[in-house]
């Protein structure tokens, strides 16, 4: 029962004082969760109320089958950017025919997270690397605070790329609502100051209270300033979405970058907070499962894909959460504000939405890293930038695959050409070093000592050969070559057959071939292929200076059954 679902196990040595730090961090998260939801449901091309179903149902599955113990899952701006640049591509009939787009993306992205973590695919995101995860986030940052602005100015703006944002506000510039300006501007600076002097005030809340209090007894809304008016109460009906194939093409790309982005961006959080307790393990492939169950559950209640939240977590974990029962009582507090509190929320200004949107995206911005990816690696820095402007003024969804395909190149890249290095030996040791990086190091005119930093495989073994035959090139004279194979941990049939077909071509020119410092399972290849046999165990060696040794004359040196023994 603790390994389907973990929440029992961590309630084991559960005592009064945990119980009363869970209730204080899931109220605070609480009251974070209300102003937030509306937000994000709004930033995502919805109505208020359906950020606040996917702060519900989601948040509780997540507690019971999440191995993270403070991770706060639900709305997030990133998702929501998402949800609207997918949804929205659509040809809808209008307002409930895009809503069911978005009930059904959910379910889609729940299906998805669910079949990836039973098949164990967690690992699929170390693909994604860090820069242009970076890229993206700045990018989308950037294009989330544009696309409040026609709340912020109360201005009409399309739905469009960067560039066609700022074409529409310089357009439209004359038509801004000054007081609803004034008043976004206002709740921007209050949620920064609040933030400065202690992050555990419920700064959204407060500047929502404030919004509609001015709002209600100042009668703003009749000057022009935009309220939400009418909010329905009561919880959703538990219902499917409906769908038809065609859809489900449609959503089918958004759905797979909303699975991915929203568990790495969930496990990151949950990594980070867990290296402050260490009193439990996340288990990602599990983490996959729980946030599939919880989009599942949104999909459910009416409501749009959810993830793990970066601020919401860190404010939890910060008033002392425990275990998920932190989670269920913030769920539990929306539940009780849907049910009972929905009318309170009519006066509530779009202009104050878009600025807690703003605020809690501007973090998002990271121009140090950029700097630093330019200063230390140009590789890295490219894939940062290039993703951040394909996001930018391509797409969303074109920005990360473009930033995902660029990954997978690199790596490809980085595996079919890993780095090689001929050493020397350094004068005095029995130590080795690539001649390019050190000086006054000794060479041997009949010996070429290489090594290969890489598996070695059918993706890089002629790149294996182009280097070996340049060093051979500028060694004439050599006899002898001794493969470093100490970074060698795995060695493939493709491979095999290639260093057969250069011992031959080596054996023809007179070349002896020697390896040192091999690995157990490369031994095991090397003695069940008959390699081992071809060259005698007598060139395998612990190390390149026992090879040398022999090679010099030293009879006593000879193969250490450690260096040969193998289990095949």
């Amino acid at each position: 029962m603790n390994k389907i679902f973990p929440l029992f196990g961590s309630l084991k040595n559960y005592k009064r004082g945990d119980f009363r730090r869970d209730l204080f961090a899931g109220i605070t998260v609480g009251v974070l969760l209300i102003p937030q939801g509306m937000a994000y449901s709004l930033l995502a091309g919805l109505p208020p109320i359906y950020g606040l179903y996917a702060s519900t149902l989601p948040i509780i599955i997540y507690a019971l089958l999440g191995t993270s113990r403070q991770l706060s899952v639900g709305p997030m701006a990133m998702i929501s950017l998402l949800v609207l640049s997918g949804v929205s591509q659509l040809e809808s009939s209008g307002p409930e025919e895009y809503l069911q787009y978005t009930i059904l993306l959910a379910l889609m992205v729940g299906i998805m997270q669910t079949l990836m973590g039973f098949l164990k695919l967690g690992f699929l995101v170390n693909f994604l690397s860090r820069p242009v995860i970076t890229g993206f986030n700045n990018a989308a940052a950037i294009i989330i605070a544009l696309s409040q602005m026609k709340h912020l100015l109360a201005i009409e703006l399309p739905r469009g790329k960067t560039h066609e944002l700022f074409i529409g506000i310089f357009e439209n510039f004359q038509d801004i609502h000054l007081p609803s300006f004034v008043m976004g501007l206002v709740a921007i600076i209050l949620l920064y100051s609040l933030k400065k002097i202690n992050k555990q005030i419920p700064g959204p809340l407060i500047v929502v209270f404030l919004g509609i209090m001015l709002v209600y007894l100042g009668g703003w809304d009749e000057k022009g300033i935009l309220i939400i008016k009418d909010i329905p109460e009561g919880l959703p009906f538990i219902v499917l979405p409906k769908f038809n194939l065609e859809s489900i093409e449609a959503l089918l790309p958004t759905a797979a970058v909303i699975s991915i982005i929203g568990f790495m961006q969930s496990i990151a959080v949950a990594k980070a907070i867990q290296d402050r307790h260490r009193n439990y393990e996340i288990t990602p492939n599990r983490e996959l499962i729980a946030l599939g169950f919880s989009n599942i559950g949104a999909a459910l209640f009416s409501s749009f894909p959810v993830s793990g939240g970066m601020s919401r977590s860190a404010v939890n974990d910060d008033a002392g959460a425990q275990t998920g029962i932190a989670s269920i009582i913030a769920a539990i507090l929306v539940l009780l504000t849907l049910q009972f509190f929905t009318t309170y929320f009519y006066y509530l200004p779009y202009t104050i939405l878009a600025a807690l949107i703003m605020v809690s995206v501007i973090g998002m911005v990271n121009i140090k890293e950029g700097r630093e990816l330019w200063r230390t690696n140009r590789v890295d820095f490219f894939l940062f930038i290039v993703t951040a402007l394909a996001t930018l003024f391509w797409g969303i969804e074109q920005g990360i695959l473009l930033g995902i395909g660029l990954s997978l190149i690199m790596v490809f890249y980085n595996v079919s050409y890993p780095h090689v290095a001929e050493l020397g030996w350094v004068p005095g040791t029995k130590e080795y070093r690539n001649l390019k990086r050190f000086s006054n190091l000794e060479t041997y005119e009949e010996v070429l000592i290489m090594r290969f930093d890489a598996p070695l495989y059918f993706a890089n073994l002629n790149y294996f050969k182009e280097k070996l035959a340049k060093y051979l090139e500028k060694k004439p004279n050599a006899h002898h070559v001794i493969l470093d194979f100490k970074p060698v941990n795995h060695i493939d049939s493709s491979a095999i057959y290639m260093m057969k077909d250069q011992i031959k071509v080596m054996g023809e020119k007179g070349i002896k071939l020697y390896f040192a410092d091999v690995k157990g399972p490369v031994r095991d290849m090397l003695k069940s292929t008959g390699i081992m046999d071809m060259i005698g165990e007598d060139k395998i060696f612990l190390n390149v200076h026992k090879a040398i040794q022999r090679i010099q004359g030293n009879e006593e040196i000879h193969s250490h059954p450690y260096a040969t023994q193998s289990f095949k």
